[in-house]
């Protein structure tokens, strides 16, 4: 029943919500293994051990966070030297050196926030080894964007590293900015993007089908929702379970502020979900008089029907403070208004 659905406050559920990215799994083993942590999203390792070793996914080397460093100095300097188009052979071990984990060298650089390193590995690396993804479809830029390394970012986007690569819940790195809060990641990865890349980075959608203003709505992400709207975001785009925009999804959270933010900025305060709700049926069906008065105020239309044919007035339930938004003369029967017909 579509009035059911506008009650519900499914949204508020964290299991609807975007995950971002899970099951962060340590890649650095000592000599007894280690458990990967249950969840990306918890606290963080912050991976400080460097007599823990790195073991490649050929098994043959145990790579130390100072071995690492050194690896990669030596090849800038040898690089830098000969400058020749070869590639010396420890360049050679860092683009084929892959983890067990599927990680590139790039990626644990990134894990232990070695920033220097990471710099340095993006530049000798091409744009091909910089769009690897692990076991889990994570890219260097999708670990980047979560520890909140706006500078590493800023690179591997400089460098032309992919923008729509999606993890294994369907996210981009843009996404895992939204639910996150990496507001200084999240510009980076919007400015200095072409039209159209941006246009569909924007419009992608996870596999909860929830596209990236869907995701910064959900977790109140209210500078990020400015810096997408400013970026042409479309404000009316739905996600693809039921059809909701960002607006019916900021209703349901009762985030005033992004309710007004949204409004303002010229959302459809009347879109409608696949059952036909819109968010003032959302509201009221919710007994929310403060948001629906916001709604009304902005021109929201009391009388539209939703797939059960019920307008927001029907989904009152006798609240006074909600009915006092409806003025008698809007009252219509059978779609036509009462006023002006003797009884």
């Amino acid at each position: 029943m579509a009035s059911d659905d506008c009650r519900k406050d499914d949204l508020l559920d964290d299991s609807r919500a975007d995950s971002g990215i899970d099951s962060f799994r340590s890649i650095l083993k000592s000599e007894e293994a280690r458990q990967p942590s249950a969840d990306f999203g918890g606290a963080r390792d912050k991976f400080s051990a460097v007599d823990e070793r790195l073991d490649s996914a050929y098994g043959s080397s145990s790579i130390t966070v100072e071995s690492l460093t050194e690896i990669v100095e030596d090849c800038t300097l040898s690089s830098a030297a000969k400058q020749e188009k070869r590639i010396c052979e420890q360049e050679e071990n860092l683009l084929t050196t892959i983890t067990e984990d599927g990680d590139t060298m790039l990626h644990l650089a990134i894990i232990h926030e070695e920033e220097v390193i990471a710099q340095q590995l993006i530049q000798l690396f091409p744009k091909e080894v910089l769009d690897i993804q692990n076991n889990l479809y994570q890219s260097p830029l999708h670990l980047a964007t979560y520890l909140n390394l706006s500078a590493v970012v800023k690179g591997l986007v400089g460098k032309g590293a992919s923008l729509e690569l999606q993890d294994q819940d369907g996210n981009t790195a843009l996404h895992v900015a939204c639910q996150h809060g990496q507001t200084d990641c999240a510009s980076e990865l919007v400015t200095d993007v072409s039209q159209s890349l941006l246009a569909l980075v924007l419009e992608t959608q996870n596999w909860r089908g929830l596209a990236c203003l869907h995701v910064a709505a959900l977790n109140r992400q209210h500078q990020i929702l400015t810096l997408l709207s400013k970026m042409g975001a479309d404000l009316n785009i739905q996600e693809g379970t039921s059809g909701k925009t960002a607006l019916h999804l900021a209703v349901e959270l009762r985030d005033v502020a992004s309710v007004k933010f949204l409004l303002s900025r010229g959302a459809n305060v009347d879109a409608t979900m696949f059952n036909g709700c819109t968010p003032l049926h959302l509201a009221v069906g919710r007994q929310d008089a403060a948001i629906a008065n916001l709604l009304c105020q902005s021109g929201a239309d009391m009388m539209l029907r939703n797939m059960e044919d019920e307008t927001a007035l029907d989904l009152a339930d006798g609240n006074d403070d909600i009915l006092a938004l409806f003025p008698f003369d809007d009252i219509q029967i059978s779609g036509r208004s009462v006023v002006g017909v003797n009884f």
